[in-house]
């Protein structure tokens, strides 16, 4: 009972996908729901949404209107929703007429390092934060660097991984791994490597696969 009972949960997302951490805020309240006994284990890994995005980025209604096609007005519904939910699940989306949309790259070789000290997850939603809440530019190198000392990570290592690229292969493999395994578009969720949910499920959608991943052993 002491050890607990182990739940694995990899999350396939992009720092700049506003879906990806309403979804992660769901499945918090979904593990919330569980026994105390249940020890879940979150893993993150990379997807860009816009690899070819060049370094000074692009207006994010601009982007979305050349990539989906939207209306000036359903981007504003769109932004309206995810600031309401968002309010609704204590984070806060300020989107504005100068938002841009961004290279991640760079900010999913950093997720990468961190993991094995323990702060991936508070990486990511660091990067989450600055990203949508503070409006800052998750490409710069000198953000990401004040961004791995924020949440206690050493700076001086950080630049060492950036500038020698110590991960790109690593992070390009993993993404062709999940690319491989159909993921086409995040988030996505693999409970316990048998259960996908893909979307910000719900988080009823989420208890219930953890539910049955759980009961299966």
């Amino acid at each position: 009972m002491a050890a607990g009972i182990s739940l694995r949960i990899d999350i396939v997302s992009d720092v700049v996908c506003p879906w990806c951490i309403v979804g992660y805020l769901r499945l918090q309240e979904a593990l919330s729901q569980l026994d105390d006994n249940i020890r879940p284990h979150i893993q993150w890994h990379p997807f860009e949404l816009n690899p070819k995005m060049p370094a000074e980025g692009q207006n994010l209604r601009e982007h979305i209107q050349e990539k989906y096609g939207s209306t000036t007005e359903q981007s504003e519904a769109v932004r309206e929703q995810l600031k309401g939910i968002g309010n609704e699940l204590g984070f806060s989306f300020n989107f504005n007429q100068d938002s841009r949309i961004y290279n991640t790259f760079e900010a999913h070789q950093l997720l990468h390092w961190s993991e094995p000290y323990g702060k991936q997850t508070e990486l990511k939603l660091a990067l989450f934060e600055a990203y949508f809440s503070q409006g800052k530019d998750p490409s710069d190198r000198d953000t990401l660097l004040a961004i791995v000392e924020q949440v206690g990570l050493s700076s001086e290592l950080a630049q060492r991984v950036l500038k020698d690229q110590l991960y790109v292969e690593e992070v390009r493999n993993s993404q062709q791994t999940w690319q491989n395994h159909g993921i086409q578009a995040v988030p996505a969720f693999i409970i316990n490597n048998r259960y996908l949910l893909s979307g910000a499920q719900p988080s009823e959608n989420l208890l219930d696969a953890i539910n049955e991943s759980l009961s299966k052993g």
